[in-house]
């Protein structure tokens, strides 16, 4: 099992039960992204969690590949899937960096709330622009800890160690985020900051082609 997959697979079940702590903001995200899709949209969304976003965009595009390092976390995105009878959606229990997805194959990405988390975000960036067709967009939306860096980097350490926080939590502004996607050859198709300054940056990414 993947190091990180113990501490998610503990907060699952109460990590399904959590309020959204924006609901604007997150419904505002959903509208936007829906706005890249159409009927054909091949989707891709890593760091799925227990799969509320994939089933509200489901109805959208024609099939979503939804991935998760966590086993618990995709066995309840199952169950809500096969609950509510949704036939377009398939998981799969694997890292950001281990998704083998062919080139050019899919026409949208979503990762939310995962960019901050991996050893290399760089990595798993370039891995995305691949996987993408020409044209294709990369949508995610990242925490940028900067602001607060000193403190949690006394705070994390000390909350992996009691399985109370992640292990792995990267420190970066947005300007840095941004920079390691368009080094990797992505056009900056809209960037949205809602709340605090130096919090979650929402940003659609584009291949081109």
């Amino acid at each position: 099992m993947h190091k990180e997959a113990k501490f998610w697979d503990k907060i699952a079940e109460k990590y399904s039960k959590q309020p959204i702590a924006d609901e604007a903001a997150y419904q505002k995200k959903l509208k936007i992204t829906q706005g890249y899709f159409t009927p054909e949209t091949e989707l891709l969304e890593l760091g799925c969690g227990t799969g509320s976003t994939a089933i509200i965009h489901a109805p959208f595009v024609r099939h979503i590949h939804a991935v998760d390092i966590s086993p618990n976390m995709i066995e309840i995105a199952k169950g809500k899937v096969d609950h509510e009878g949704i036939k377009n959606i398939t998981f799969e229990v694997a890292a950001c960096d281990e998704v083998n997805i062919p080139d050019a194959s899919v026409d949208v990405v979503m990762g939310m709330s995962i960019l901050h988390l991996l050893e290399d975000k760089e990595t798993v960036i370039a891995k995305v622009y691949q996987m993408l067709k020409p044209g294709g967009v990369f949508i995610s939306s990242t925490v940028c800890l900067t602001g607060m860096m000193k403190l949690l980097k006394l705070i994390i350490p000390i909350g992996a160690f009691f399985g109370k926080t992640p292990q792995t939590v990267r420190f970066f502004n947005s300007k840095e985020l941004e920079n390691s996607l368009t080094d990797a050859g992505f056009d900056i198709d809209y960037q949205w900051q809602p709340g605090k300054k130096g919090m979650a940056v929402f940003i659609v990414a584009k291949k081109p082609g």
